[in-house]
């Protein structure tokens, strides 16, 4: 692979820093967590010290990964380090960590919208994950290709492609796959870990929330909703719902999924998916949100009667290719 100007960048700032102080965004997903963490072992493999620091725990199936367990969960960084790498973050803000500021960021990122608020800053949207850009700096960083390394790229290439879903997809994708497995990762072990670990209370949540599931009179978009009466009520918890939203779109005439997540009272975290080039990530960055063309979100306030009417015509339009302006 050819080395761009900004990876060399990093090579340097890393080589002649020791101390680092790793994070991503907040309520982090397998991208996030796999790319922090196969960054943190390439880092200790060349003797630096690394700390990783999250504003929320990873979900409870992500766990069982090697250092899942070791990250710090904490709003603010109080101890002093040498630079700070940030991984799937558009902005500083949305890793939801202060103090990261005070360091050298450097700022890795393939969600389009990213606003450059590093002294190094790292974008590439043709990536399918975080975890490929990560995988490119640790040949670039001439670290050995370990096991655990490798266990955490595939980790993030596998749940941020929805399972080698996305048209994110590249043949570098299946490429950096494949070196991962020769490098020692058991696919099946990945995937049973990610995706079979559920607990009664998860999977009882799912009913429940399916069998509340509506769908729009095109019978194209499903609406998913979720508050924390319905989530107490079940027994499961809100980390419980990782991976639920992707259900729907088994469905062969379900084109997009949008879920309402209640945060506090009439706000609420919206998360979507869609199929092909159904771009719903234009349609979460008119609500200040952000994302990929068939993974996106945002956070919104309103009554949720009006809210679900708004985001389905907003959905339709993405799918019928017309512009949605606000």
């Amino acid at each position: 692979m050819t080395t761009s100007p900004e990876i060399a960048r990093i090579v340097d700032a890393i080589r002649s820093r020791r101390r680092f102080v790793l994070s991503s965004h907040a309520r982090p997903d397998g991208d996030s967590i796999g790319s922090q963490l196969a960054m943190a072992y390439a880092l200790k493999a060349m003797g630096k010290d690394a700390a990783l620091v999250n504003a929320d725990p990873a979900p409870p199936p992500l766990l069982q990964f090697p250092g899942a367990s070791d990250i710090t969960i904490a709003p603010e960084v109080t101890r002093d380090f040498d630079a700070a790498i940030i991984m799937e973050c558009g902005d500083l803000s949305r890793t939801g960590v202060k103090g990261l500021e005070r360091f050298f960021v450097i700022n890795i990122d393939h969600h389009p919208g990213n606003t450059a608020y590093g002294q190094i800053n790292w974008f590439d949207a043709s990536a399918a994950a975080c975890g490929e850009m990560v995988f490119e700096l640790v040949r670039a960083l001439a670290v050995p290709f370990t096991v655990e390394i490798a266990t955490h790229i595939y980790l993030a290439i596998l749940t941020d492609t929805g399972s080698f879903h996305y048209s994110s997809i590249s043949p570098r994708t299946f490429e950096i796959s494949r070196q991962c497995l020769e490098a020692g990762v058991d696919p099946v072990r990945v995937a049973r870990n990610v995706y079979d670990s559920n607990n009664m209370g998860r999977l009882k949540l799912f009913g429940a929330v399916l069998s509340a599931m509506q769908i729009d009179q095109t019978g194209r978009i499903a609406i998913v909703y979720l508050d924390h009466e319905m989530a107490r009520a079940a027994g499961g918890t809100y980390e419980d719902t990782e991976g639920l939203i992707n259900l729907p779109l088994t469905v062969k005439e379900i084109q997009a999924v949008v879920f309402f997540k209640q945060d506090e009272g009439e706000q609420y975290r919206v998360s979507m998916r869609s199929k092909g080039e159904i771009d719903i990530g234009a349609v979460a960055k008119q609500f200040g949100g952000g994302g990929h063309k068939n993974a996106a979100g945002c956070t919104i306030t309103g009554p949720i009667d009006g809210l679900q009417k708004t985001f389905v015509e907003k959905i339709e339009h993405a799918i019928d290719g017309r512009p949605a302006d606000r």
